[in-house]
């Protein structure tokens, strides 16, 4: 039996529903391997290690980020003294994959730190609370991304661009309409949020996850913003905060990790602030806590005082590095 076009083009949408189908009833077994999601609570709120890598011959640390899960502010941020596009065969790179989670009071769905350029789902799996977390790009300057509470209203698989009229005024070239494909700024998959003009998708210019280089909207790489789609329903919760200063506990150490906001903060008084509140300010190293705030390179840093408990053996002190 032969096939006609018509047969084939069925045939393949198909396999494409099989696909999608299979991959919505798989997601469950993959977070109970733990393969894309952190356990967190009881009192712990810093998820991930900061790892340590050898450049490889030819290796930039944007190509390092993408294939770590990491967007090009956290490595670059994490590695001041090194080029980001040559940093030298056989350099030491930290890797700088664990985060503070945001401040929240309850977390719910899917809540955006714009200061760390990261997003983070919130969800249970029977008694289990999990997060899953992403770089993200964001709205530059000018175009910024509003902070706010929000949902999202509509899932959009392989999203046309209808373009604004204010990229129009500055790209007339473009045509009202840019349908799926290579040349389509929205990727392969789309969110929608309630405040109608912002969406989370994916990007065809993964260069820009980690830079505040979007006209508003929260881009995810290619890879990443498949893995958000299937698991984030219609009218999940989406709250969008700017904390350049966080503090948690893990193994009953204080941490901070301060991102470089560039909102003329006084970052010390912030994080004092903060510790107050959570009632960890006795606990602490007050020098250790000067030196995250004066570096600001976005990674979680142990400030507790050397009467504190014992800390985890398998970790450094003051980057929570797993040796």
């Amino acid at each position: 039996m032969t096939l006609n076009s018509y047969d084939v083009q069925a045939l393949q949408r198909m396999k494409g529903m099989v696909f999608l189908l299979l991959s919505f009833l798989l997601v469950p077994s993959l977070l109970q391997a733990g393969t894309e999601a952190y356990p967190y609570g009881n009192g712990s709120t810093v998820i991930g290690w900061v790892r340590d890598h050898r450049v490889r011959d030819g290796e930039s640390l944007i190509e390092l980020a993408r294939a770590s899960g990491i967007g090009y502010n956290e490595i670059a941020d994490a590695n001041p003294l090194l080029d980001p596009f040559v940093p030298g065969t056989g350099a030491l790179v930290t890797v700088p994959h664990s985060w503070i989670l945001p401040d929240e009071e309850s977390y719910d769905g899917i809540v955006i730190n714009l200061s760390e350029l990261r997003l983070y789902y919130f969800f249970r799996q029977g008694a289990s609370r999990l997060v899953m977390t992403f770089p993200i790009g964001i709205g530059s300057e000018g175009n910024d991304t509003p902070t706010g509470e929000f949902r999202v209203v509509e899932k959009i698989v392989q999203p046309a661009w209808h373009v604004p009229e204010s990229i129009k005024n500055e790209k007339p070239w473009l045509p009202a309409v840019v349908p799926p494909g290579p040349d389509n700024p929205l990727g392969s998959h789309a969110l929608r949020l309630s405040l109608g003009t912002i969406l989370i998708h994916g990007t065809n210019k993964p260069w820009g996850v980690g830079r505040r280089v979007s006209h508003g909207c929260i881009r995810l790489y290619p890879e990443d913003i498949p893995k958000l789609f299937q698991v984030a329903p219609v009218g999940v919760k989406v709250t969008i905060v700017r904390q350049p200063v966080k503090v948690g506990l893990r193994n009953h150490r204080v941490y901070i990790e301060v991102h470089d906001d560039h909102q003329g903060m006084n970052y010390f008084q912030e994080a004092v602030r903060l510790l107050i509140k959570k009632g960890f300010l006795g606990r602490i190293d007050t020098g250790r806590l000067y030196l995250a705030a004066e570096e600001k390179r976005g990674i979680p840093v142990d400030i507790s005082g050397e009467s504190m408990a014992p800390h985890d053996g398998a970790k450094d002190v003051l980057s929570g590095r797993r040796k």
